[in-house]
């Protein structure tokens, strides 16, 4: 169902608030963005210097992939989150929905030499052969930084991005941010495991491909999960939605 411009400023604010609650942002760094248009080139993305905590449906811009003039605009978004998102817009029309945060678990792996997550649980093998991982990082998302990670999804929801963080892309809101939350967990859980010093008992990649699958049939998991989400924010925080 195609979704108007409103209803995607709702949903993206709900994203943020509940990055915040869930600590997955970090401060008035990192930045999500939503397209608008068919070709992606029009999306919402947060004002550079607000919180995450605090971002209201109204105060998302949009703005256009390729206006400089973009960030000439009153509360402009921060200059890597134009750079870097406006790259993957523009080259990736399908990812109509990414996030892009430092969350804990998922940037500590990313510092890892091997930043592989192997299948160790479920919310684990729901990633099996889905994450892209970056080894080539060169400094902040701006200018051919950011050209150079929007050549990298190859159609995969996950980009670890090494020495940097984590970016996630998908073709709606809810399934964005359902992809952010398991992929946290799954990490979590992983780095909580290898701190026991203890053997890993890793699945078979058949496992793994077969619980993989069985993840991505389930019959509207995504949604069910974000339209709860809007439920308690709907209750607890209704200034989102203004």
């Amino acid at each position: 169902m195609n979704q108007s411009v409103e209803q995607l400023r709702v949903r993206l604010a709900c994203a943020f608030r509940w990055a915040a609650r869930l600590d997955l942002h970090e401060s008035i760094a990192n930045h999500f963005s939503v397209a608008v248009s068919g070709d992606g080139r029009d999306f919402l993305i947060n004002p550079y210097g607000k919180h995450f905590s605090r971002i209201r449906a109204s105060d998302l811009l949009l703005v256009n992939a390729d206006d400089p003039a973009s960030l000439d605009c009153p509360d402009a978004p921060d200059i890597t989150a134009m750079a870097l998102h406006g790259a993957l817009h523009r080259n990736q029309p399908h990812a109509r929905c990414i996030l892009h945060t430092h969350s804990k678990y998922a940037t500590a792996l990313a510092c890892l030499a091997d930043s592989r997550l192997p299948p160790i649980e479920q919310n684990a093998m729901r990633f099996f052969e889905r994450v892209v991982i970056d080894d080539g990082f060169d400094g902040m998302g701006l200018g051919d930084e950011a050209e150079r990670v929007s050549h990298l999804l190859a159609g995969k929801p996950i980009l670890l991005m090494g020495n940097h963080g984590l970016l996630v892309a998908a073709p709606t809101v809810a399934q964005a941010f359902d992809d952010l939350y398991y992929f946290e967990r799954a990490c979590e859980t992983y780095l909580t495991a290898l701190a026991t010093g203890r053997p890993l008992r890793i699945a078979s990649d058949d496992i793994a491909r077969k619980t993989c699958r069985q993840w991505l049939d389930y019959p509207g998991f995504a949604d069910k999960h974000f339209n709860a989400l809007m439920g308690m924010l709907d209750e607890e925080e209704p200034g989102y939605r203004l």
